[in-house]
């Protein structure tokens, strides 16, 4: 009698073809595994910007192009003061940088601003608690490099924080800086001046006009605890504002405006304007800062203006 095996490739097939699937989907599964990247391997996250390398420079580093920007053009010794103690951040138009206080032992701050050359634009505010602005300012620079901004702004009772938005395009860039000032005593900012402070009834305005030989002007703008609203414009020349500041202080005496202005060249006329009604009169302080030659470093010399070989010579 003859018999046979048993034949078992049937199931041996099928046991290949399960391992193989098993294969398969291992395979297919390492495809979303985590993988770690080599170094110096940029990712689709960690991609630089095109023709621009992976940034080395540790945090709170400062950028070159910044302060080139902060040293260059005119800069008065309070601002170059400030420009070494701070860390200028540069701000992108359109953009906004905030710098937080939150200490009460900060009552005052000093805020400076200027381009490389190209008009400056900006929004400055002063934010004290949720939806609190008690300090806005709109700022206006014909020229950010040759009439730099420099005021100082008071932040009683703080925490506070100075905000500045960059309201020009993109194009446009304006470098900043914000430094906490130290307060020696709590005199009214007019107390020592030499020019007679003047009032400026609601919806009036008043002049004041310099001579070549003024380099900067102070201006002191003060309320007896009212609203403060005013427009402060820099004029050189008929109808040629060189630069523009709309000011609102909800305490004009707790939060003075303190600024100095920069005025270059001849024909600087600075012109107070009270925007407020006839019901807010403020206290106008405006006098001279610094005084020059009134020469430029490109101004020509004629003979006999000053002292030369002609005048030295004995005859």
């Amino acid at each position: 009698t003859s018999f046979s095996l048993p034949q078992h490739k049937p199931q041996y097939n099928k046991m290949k073809f399960i391992g193989t699937a098993l294969l398969a989907l291992a395979a297919g599964a390492s495809a979303f595994a985590p993988v770690s990247p080599a170094h110096g391997v940029d990712s689709a996250l960690h991609a630089s910007a095109p023709g621009m390398g992976r940034m080395t420079a540790p945090p709170g580093a400062q950028n070159p192009v910044t302060q080139q920007i902060a040293r260059s053009g005119n800069s008065h010794p309070q601002s170059a003061a400030v420009w070494d103690k701070s860390n200028p951040v540069l701000v992108q138009g359109g953009s906004l940088k905030t710098w937080s206080f939150p200490t009460a032992a900060v009552e005052r701050v000093q805020v400076v601003m200027k381009t490389e050359g190209r008009p400056l634009d900006a929004n400055l505010e002063l934010w004290q608690g949720p939806d609190n602005t008690p300090y806005k300012m709109r700022v206006y620079v014909e020229d950010g490099a040759q009439r730099s901004f420099n005021c100082v702004i008071e932040t009683p009772r703080g925490p506070n924080t100075v905000s500045i938005r960059n309201t020009a395009n993109m194009e446009f860039p304006l470098v900043a800086g914000v430094v906490a000032a130290e307060v020696r005593n709590r005199e009214s900012p007019m107390a020592g001046a030499v020019t007679q402070p003047r009032t400026i009834q609601g919806g009036a305005l008043r002049t004041y006009p310099f001579d070549p030989n003024v380099e900067s002007v102070r201006i002191v703008l003060m309320t007896d605890g009212r609203p403060l609203n005013s427009r402060i414009e820099l004029l050189q020349g008929p109808n040629n504002i060189k630069q523009v500041m709309e000011l609102y202080t909800e305490d004009g005496m707790d939060r003075p405006y303190i600024a100095i202005i920069e005025t270059p060249g001849s024909g600087n006329v600075v012109r107070i304007v009270n925007t407020a009604t006839m019901e807010f009169p403020l206290t106008a302080l405006v006098e001279a800062d610094q005084i020059g030659d009134g020469r430029g470093p490109a101004d020509a010399v004629l003979g006999g203006d000053g002292p030369g070989f002609m005048l030295d010579r004995a005859w």
